[in-house]
């Protein structure tokens, strides 16, 4: 199975990031964490990110706040999907991530999800090699119908409350 990198800009990201190396290692995937700042150690962001493939990586996961060009350094020096993570970090409660994440040119996608959603990252990484591995697949299918099942049995209760 291919690993997945979660790459944060600062340490100060660890707590949001969790939520999704708890998801990933869920499902069995490998993970490998580093903290690499596109703006305070470029070199080893982009020596990280030109190497990922040939060291077994299927997917990056990049979280960063405030400018967030993390993803897009990366992205750029790489072929693998790249999922960012804006990170709620500054005045701007998380938008200049945000913006910054999901403004990327032409032929240089970077993935993104909600402001902080880490999890959600975590779970389309699965997604990704889900494509090439049943087990996965099977595992991602087990969880949606939990959530389902988890909805109807919420339904349940909170239609019993007001019933005549």
């Amino acid at each position: 199975m291919k690993k997945v990198a979660v790459i944060m800009g600062s340490d100060s990201d660890l707590p949001v990031v969790e939520k999704g190396i708890t998801e990933l290692k869920k499902y069995g995937v490998p993970v490998e964490v580093h903290v690499f700042s596109a703006h305070r150690t470029p070199e080893e962001a982009l020596t990280f990110a030109k190497s990922a493939e040939e060291n077994g990586f299927g997917v990056i996961i990049s979280a960063a706040g405030k400018a967030a060009h993390l993803g897009g350094v990366i992205a750029a020096n790489t072929v693998l999907p790249v999922i960012g993570v804006p990170i709620k970090a500054s005045a701007l409660e998380g938008m200049d991530a945000l913006l910054s994440t999901v403004q990327m040119p032409p032929g240089i996608p970077v993935a993104s999800v909600a402001i902080d959603g880490a999890k959600n990252a975590a779970i389309l990484a699965v997604e990704i090699l889900a494509t090439g591995d049943e087990e996965l697949r099977k595992k991602l299918w087990e969880e949606r119908r939990k959530a389902h099942d988890s909805v109807l049995e919420k339904d349940k209760a909170v239609s019993a409350r007001f019933e005549d």
